[in-house]
């Protein structure tokens, strides 16, 4: 039985890639038509939920594994998965790498999770502040959470209608119930995808081949798998850290896939090499 997980000669489409490739796919083309025959987006009942989320469910930790935001986001993912899991599957088998690619799929929503109940303590806490003492200029701490919100014109208007009459209670009631949407925002954003994995794919495919030459399109020299991961994984940190406004990519989950991959890489190291698929 054992010999079923070793691999046994090279496939440009091994097994489990080649599944979860179609299985992506057609997830995929299931979203697009409940979308546009029923009108229902299936991301709200599969994607990942903050865990205070009222959307949330335990089974989305792998559902959101499957579903992508839209066809760059799932071409981009598994082209990955193709370039990178074909070579570590022939590598490894597909039992050793299927175990990989779940355990870093779920350590990307583990770190994603975790950095996302950090901020949304952040948000609770100006919420929390500007609910117990409203004021028209204290309104303005929320834009620190999105700054985004004051760029819409319906609220410029009910601004300028409030710094007229800032004593108004009906406005005051309103700017209450703003706040109470941003932290209700914050906690309904689903994440979708597989980046979590493709990126713990990217990393190990750079400790198992660090010299190996890839040739990007975005880079017009070819440069080694090894450097290739440092850089990623360096502009993901910087991207994650600087949050951007308007950035809505979970970059925190990118990071915990390769930390995740990291830390399986070297613990299956330490074992026997004949015992190593």
């Amino acid at each position: 039985m054992q010999e079923n997980y070793r691999p046994v000669g090279f496939s440009i489409l091994p097994p489990v890639v080649k599944n979860l490739l179609i299985i992506n796919g057609l997830c995929y083309m299931l979203s697009l038509v409940l979308q546009d025959r029923m009108g229902i987006d299936i991301n709200r009942y599969v994607g990942l939920f903050h865990p205070e989320s009222v959307y949330f469910r335990p089974y989305q930790l792998v559902t959101h594994l499957f579903m992508h935001g839209s066809f760059t986001h799932l071409l981009f993912n598994m082209f990955s998965l193709w370039m990178f899991g074909s070579v570590l599957e022939n590598y490894w088998g597909p039992k050793r790498f299927l175990i990989y690619y779940f355990i870093t799929g779920l350590g990307a929503a583990a770190l994603h999770l975790g950095v996302s109940m950090y901020e949304v303590h952040q948000v609770k806490v100006v919420v929390q502040d500007y609910l117990a003492n409203p004021s028209y200029n204290a309104f303005y701490t929320l834009q620190q959470i999105n700054g985004n919100l004051f760029d819409t014109e319906q609220l410029q208007q009910f601004l300028q209608s409030w710094n007229m009459d800032q004593s108004n209670t009906q406005y005051i009631q309103y700017s209450q119930e703003i706040a109470n949407a941003i932290l209700q925002r914050q906690l309904n954003i689903p994440t979708v995808g597989a980046s979590g994995a493709v990126y713990g794919l990217l990393l190990a495919f750079g400790m198992l081949f660090p010299n190996t030459l890839l040739f990007m399109i975005f880079i017009p020299i070819p440069i080694k798998a090894k450097y290739f991961v440092m850089i990623y994984g360096a502009l993901e940190l910087y991207q994650g850290v600087a949050n951007n406004a308007g950035d809505n990519v979970a970059h925190f989950a990118h990071l915990g896939g390769m930390l995740f991959g990291y830390f399986l890489i070297k613990y299956w190291n330490k074992r026997r090499r004949d015992t190593f698929y």
